[in-house]
């Protein structure tokens, strides 16, 4: 029973790391000058037969850091008033510690070694999430310091879409154009494809690789 617990962890799925989906709505396209608005997070877990299901839901509108810039564009864009008292925006440090704290526990739980980010394009929230990181002179990252798994790649290769409403529907996912661009919608969303693609390719005999060298092996062994 030990040994089949063990078996269905996320480190035994991908490389040691812990998979994280991240979405964040900004005040434009600088990670350095430009305010972080919001910003979702969702864990991963696997069942015992290795398919990946969302876990918990991280989310937060973050106040404009000091200093930051706003672009007047990107707000028409994501449709949110950084100033409105309505929002319940807290500070970005106390948002990065309490999703951090959680991810941390994910960690430990499935003995993975770093977490690793999971964005639909995702250099664009990777930057923005490092950038903030920075500011706020967070000392325990618990992400990989360059690695990602960006949907956009994995949709267009195996959907032959690139954009995540467009993807999502090819891939049998419902998507609300009318709730895009909230950091929580965009990271649900995001998360589902991404489950949907990683169990996809398992469904596909894809994984686990033993399957593949086992059914090689019995190829060869016919021919």
């Amino acid at each position: 029973m030990q040994i089949e617990k063990k078996k269905c962890l996320l480190n035994n799925r991908f490389r040691s790391f812990y998979p994280v989906i991240i979405d964040i709505e900004t005040a434009g396209f600088d990670s350095k000058k430009h305010a972080l608005l919001e910003i979702a997070a969702i864990t991963l877990k696997m069942d015992a037969l290795g398919w990946i299901y969302k876990e918990k839901t991280m989310h937060f509108h973050i106040q404009p850091f000091n200093g930051s810039e706003i672009d007047k564009d990107a707000l028409l864009f994501n449709k949110i008033d950084p100033f409105n008292p309505l929002r319940g925006a807290i500070s970005e440090k106390k948002a990065l510690k309490k999703i951090f704290n959680e991810i941390k526990k994910g960690i430990q739980s499935n003995h993975c070694s770093k977490a690793i980010i999971v964005a639909h394009n995702a250099m664009f929230d990777y930057n923005f999430l490092m950038a903030a990181i920075s500011r706020t002179q967070i000392d325990s990252n618990p992400f990989h310091p360059f690695a990602t798994f960006d949907t956009a790649s994995l949709s267009g290769l195996i959907l032959g879409q690139t954009v995540l409403s467009k993807a999502c529907k090819k891939a049998g996912l419902n998507f609300d154009n009318s709730q895009a661009h909230s950091a929580l919608y965009d990271t649900i969303q995001t998360a589902n494809l991404f489950c949907e693609l990683v169990n996809r390719w398992k469904r596909m005999g894809g994984w686990p690789l033993e399957h593949n060298e086992n059914k090689k092996l019995k190829n060869n062994n016919t021919n």
